[in-house]
């Protein structure tokens, strides 16, 4: 295993002091170069404790948050994980040291690929990618032990949660649009879990998300053949 990067060790110690403990989470952000996640031109910026932006007009979230939804959704070494919106990849490959397997679902082929890049690079074996629309999420595998959003939605759809095992645990930023831009949302992260009942819902802490758009961009639209891959 190569050398840890001394930025990762501070920003280790910089969530321990966030009250975020849990040995098993630290580790698997310790072990992930964040650097490899992120565009060149941030690169300096990798292990500082922000999001920053990544192509198609996406961002790669906050470590805090990243910490923090892990830690919520409570993944064991057994659990199958879908996660709404691959991004860079970087929530991706934190999940795949915790479970037994990641299901991750991206609109944007380009952002897709080079994650894919990425798991390879690191040989996370684990993670399984699909091309298509996160509002439908991924019902040829279902059921999943753990659901995870990382953009932000105003409720959520019903196909997905309907993915979710009874018990399960689902994570996602909740808000809905206070203007007319769409980036105008006002988004609490909020832990859900499945009940025989219904949901018993808690609020974690305020965040802010690019928002969770349908379907798939228009250039892309023709080439999605609704493919999987697993890597």
């Amino acid at each position: 295993m190569p050398d840890i990067d001394p930025r990762a060790i501070e920003l280790i110690m910089a969530l321990r002091k966030q009250g975020i403990t849990d040995a098993r989470v630290l580790a698997a952000i310790e072990r992930t170069p964040r650097e490899l996640f992120v565009e060149e031109p941030f690169g300096h910026a990798a292990y500082n404790n922000s999001a920053l932006p990544i192509p198609c007009g996406q961002t790669i979230s906050q470590p805090t948050v990243v910490a923090i939804s892990t830690l919520a959704l409570d993944v064991a070494d057994n659990m199958r994980v879908l996660e709404i919106g691959t991004g860079s990849g970087y929530q991706a490959a934190i999940l795949s040291r915790l479970c037994r397997r990641v299901y991750s679902v991206e609109r944007h082929k380009p952002l897709l690929l080079e994650a894919e890049r990425r798991f390879k690079a690191l040989r996370l074996e684990n993670i399984s990618t699909r091309h298509g629309d996160g509002f439908g999420g991924w019902p040829q595998q279902a059921p999943f032990d753990r659901i995870l959003f990382t953009a932000a939605v105003p409720e959520i759809p019903d196909m997905v949660s309907e993915q979710l095992k009874p018990g399960g645990i689902l994570v996602a930023p909740i808000g809905e649009a206070s203007g007319p831009d769409l980036e105008s949302f006002s988004q609490l992260l909020t832990k859900m879990i499945r009940t025989e009942t219904g949901w018993k819902k808690e609020a974690l802490i305020p965040v802010v998300f690019v928002p969770m758009v349908p379907g798939l961009p228009t250039e892309q639209r023709n080439a999605y053949d609704g493919s999987q891959r697993k890597r």
